[in-house]
């Protein structure tokens, strides 16, 4: 039988008063778990409108909260966002908006190791949008117009080489929220990103209100390719774009589906992307798609389709497709997927589609000077350039379709004879893979994979901190690498347990340089699960799963079958050296079904979370 663990607790928050009451503030409150127990009121008048919940452990959190009228809340089940914490194995829950509140009433649901609360109070403030449209783009109000919190973001934007889908979400929380509000509910979610979660700025791209409202997500300009933090593994070449709302049982109202609309339409021309088309992306690592897991995406999908979430809620995840029609249909006619193949000095090959069949022209300048021409008609764009003999330089090349058409461009070279400035010593997608480091013999994650994309050449350091900063070990210093993708193993086998970080620099010839930095965790605890017999059937045998601890830890053992968990058959202390636990097959509804299941064994301690899983058949009777 499931065993639910229940904690309910009533808690206040107090804001700064007088002439900072204005201000966006965040508290955190780590929150206790047992028995029902509840907390004095810090100070009568503390309020917050935006919660947002971090847990560690395989359960879940219910929640509810009080207006400052009194009014309870439905209870909400806390949605994780798929990024999950390093060092410590910290779930991520969305950030909600409550209205004014005054209290929060939780309950967890499973094994929680711990729970933490981030309060945010952002006012509503009567200051007049200011907004900005580009070229087709629909009205969109600025950072500053929302009061974008610019002194807390941790570091400058980064860019993809292009952007080949959009990724849709919802933000959870109320629907109940006035248009004055909408403003102050950005800036909330902007500082729960920031200061809570620990991320560089707003994860989204662009917000969405429910009447129609279109804001300015994270910094580094609407029209370039800005990597967010809105769903973790597919950042880098997508757009995020969040509803404010919560979704799931009914769909964003009239208004805020045409924004949306409009906003998806003349974002993906910019990116001369085709809103129908699929597209295959390898993941960069989530909990549902490990890295290098080739996913299969729509050019405008769901949270949903690319982690474990149920953003951007049900009923909105059904409009997705009806929707990328109308995106499809407005703004008529389009260039799609303009490439160029081919280098200076020989055949260079430029291609294109069209929403529609049309005139085109493809050209190429030098200084200003047309040096080569080709036009054609139809909906498919194919013309080479010979540009055997053409003189050292960098050459600008567009292919336009009439004036209804946005053009697409770029350029060729330069030649050697026209280096362009030495690109900075940029690292980017600084991953340790896993995070979660278990060098105690078993075989299971006892060492881990570095990598790093590096941008120029240059010399790299990389050094491992321990919690409190300081260097403990040099893995190499001023090694010259070029630009390109690196990764090495990394074994810490004489590391104790405990929290680290990997910092790796890169300093250029011309003397620049930049830093990333990617924590991880070193935990012995959880090792040699195993399964026997490997196949059984209820009613007639058991099966035993055995597995070793090395420090006394919170463990929970679970049975999944196609990474569903079906019943939790253990959760409590245990402590050092070998355990078994056995199960007859049995379920509270009657024995398990022929098939193949896992046990997952999960261990909490005081360094984190660690866990291993096995698989095991069961068989049918006489089978």
């Amino acid at each position: 039988m499931k065993r639910v663990l229940a904690a309910a607790a009533l808690a206040w928050l107090a804001l700064p008063a007088g002439s900072h009451a204005a201000a966006a503030t965040i508290v955190a409150r780590d929150l206790p778990l047992g028995p029902v127990r509840t907390t004095a009121a810090l100070r009568p008048t503390g309020t917050f409108d935006l919660v947002g919940l971090h847990w560690r452990g395989p359960g879940g959190v219910l929640f509810r909260t009080r207006s400052v009228h009194g009014r309870w809340s439905a209870w909400r089940r806390a949605d994780v966002d798929d990024h999950v914490a390093a060092g410590g194995g910290w779930r991520l829950g969305e950030p909600y908006w409550t209205g004014p509140a005054d209290r929060l009433d939780y309950r967890v649901v499973g094994w929680v190791a711990q729970l933490r609360a981030f309060y945010v109070w952002s006012p509503v403030e009567g200051v007049p949008y200011r907004t900005e449209s580009i070229a087709g783009s629909p009205q969109i109000v600025a950072r500053a117009g929302w009061g974008a919190l610019e002194a807390i973001r941790r570091r400058a934007p980064h860019y993809a080489a292009g952007v080949r889908f959009a990724v849709v979400h919802h933000t959870a929380g109320t629907n109940s929220y006035g248009p004055g509000q909408s403003a102050a509910i950005v800036r909330g979610i902007e500082l729960y990103h920031v200061r809570g979660n620990g991320w560089d700025d707003i994860g989204y791209n662009f917000l969405v209100d429910r009447y129609g409202q279109v804001f300015e997500g994270r910094y580094g300009g609407i029209t370039r390719n800005v990597i967010g933090a809105h769903s973790a593994g597919f950042n880098t070449g997508s757009v995020g774009i969040a509803v404010i709302g919560n979704y799931a049982r009914s769909a964003p109202p009239p208004a805020a589906r045409r924004a949306l609309v409009k906003l998806l339409a003349w974002r993906l021309d910019v990116a001369h992307l085709d809103p129908l088309s699929t597209l295959t992306r390898l993941s960069g690592g989530n909990a549902r798609f490990p890295t290098g897991v080739p996913v299969f995406l729509r050019a405008i999908s769901g949270h949903r389709d690319t982690g474990f979430t149920d953003c951007p809620g049900t009923a909105f995840y059904r409009q997705l497709d009806s929707i990328a029609g109308q995106v499809a249909a407005t703004g008529l006619p389009k260039l799609y997927a303009p490439t160029v193949e081919g280098t200076l000095g020989g055949p260079v090959r430029f291609g294109a589609r069209l929403s529609s069949a049309l005139s085109w022209t493809v050209t190429v300048t030098l200084g200003g000077e047309t040096i080569a021409q080709g036009s054609g008609a139809g909906e498919s764009v194919a013309w080479t350039w010979d540009s055997a003999g053409a003189a050292p330089g960098r050459y600008v090349w567009s292919i336009e379709a009439g004036p209804s058409v946005r053009p697409a461009g770029g350029s060729i070279g330069p030649s050697p004879a026209a280096p362009p400035p030495t690109p900075a010593a940029t690292i980017t997608d600084l991953t340790v893979s896993p995070a979660l480091i278990s060098p105690n013999g078993d075989g299971v994650a006892d060492s881990t994979t570095v990598s790093y994309s590096l941008h120029a050449r240059a010399a790299v350091t990389a050094v491992i901190q321990d919690a409190n900063g300081n260097v403990i070990r040099t893995l190499f210093t001023s090694q010259r690498e070029s630009a390109r993708q690196i990764s090495f193993p990394l074994t810490v086998d004489d590391l104790p347990d405990g929290r680290y970080n990997l910092d790796v620099s890169a300093v250029a010839d011309d003397g620049t340089g930049s830093g990333a930095d990617a924590a991880f965790l070193v935990d012995r605890t959880l090792s040699a699960l195993g399964v026997s017999p490997s196949s059984f059937t209820p009613g007639a045998g058991t099966v035993t799963f055995s597995f070793a601890l090395a420090k006394p830890a919170q463990v929970t053992l679970a049975v999944l079958q196609n990474g569903q968990p079906l019943t939790t058959l253990f959760s409590g202390p245990l402590g050092v050296g070998p355990q078994s636990i056995g199960w007859d097959g049995g379920f509270p509804s009657g024995p398990a079904a022929p098939g193949h299941y896992d046990v997952l064994v999960t261990a909490v301690d005081d360094v984190g979370e660690t866990a291993q899983s096995a698989g095991f058949d069961v068989a049918s009777v006489g089978g």
